[in-house]
């Protein structure tokens, strides 16, 4: 395998390795893939993947050396806003859904999931995360990405994004099948309410290296 290939391969190993841990993206894929299916689901991972194609290109550009720590500061707040923001959204989801559920269980509807807007929360998710900006500081700044020059360094972030995207792909289908079994709207409110825990916990783990800072 030559220098360029195994490059290649190192980032789209490297891509899927850091997109399967448990995170606020892969939590909404999985809430929406439970309970909608595969494509809702997938908008989000694939408004993901475009964020992180854009820190990629910031940062080889040079934009991303010229966030400060101020400007960090600010995309953490921001994340953990928009954490905290969807955490209510699921869990006042879940709340309404059971008090429908309690008054008519047999009748009570079960929400679908558009999938327009699922790309752009991913979209907006990725882009003001401060761990992602850190990350493609990293990856783009290794030895190994910047041998080939530029291009090399670009292969290298396709690989990532690659990577990402492809287990993206497999955890929502993996959700698609399983909502086939699981559908119902008794687990679509255990689904929004783990959720929304979820999203609190993330949020807090924000705000709590915010203020360690």
């Amino acid at each position: 395998m030559s220098g360029v290939a195994a490059r290649i391969a190192d980032g789209f190993v490297l891509g899927w390795s850091v997109a399967w841990p448990p995170g606020p993206i892969n939590a909404e894929m999985i809430r929406r893939g439970l309970a909608a299916g595969f494509r809702p689901a997938i908008a989000v991972g694939l408004g993901a993947c475009s964020g992180d194609a854009l820190w990629a290109l910031a940062v080889m550009l040079g934009i991303g050396l010229a966030v400060g720590p101020a400007a960090r500061f600010g995309l953490a707040l921001v994340s953990a806003g928009l954490l905290l923001m969807l955490a209510a959204v699921f869990l006042a989801g879940a709340w309404r859904a059971g008090r429908r559920y309690r008054r008519a269980p047999a009748a009570a509807p079960v929400r679908r999931v558009a999938a327009r807007g699922g790309y752009l929360l991913g979209l907006g998710m990725a882009l003001t995360s401060p761990w992602n900006f850190a990350f493609w500081l990293a990856v783009m700044g290794r030895p190994q990405s910047l041998a080939s020059g530029i291009a090399g360094a670009l292969a290298v972030a396709a690989a990532v994004i690659l990577g990402a995207g492809s287990w993206c792909f497999v955890l929502c289908g993996a959700v698609g099948r399983l909502r086939l079994r699981l559908d119902g709207p008794v687990w679509q409110i255990v689904a929004q309410s783990m959720t929304g825990i979820l999203m609190l916990g993330f949020a807090a783990q924000e705000l709590r290296t915010l203020l360690a800072a």
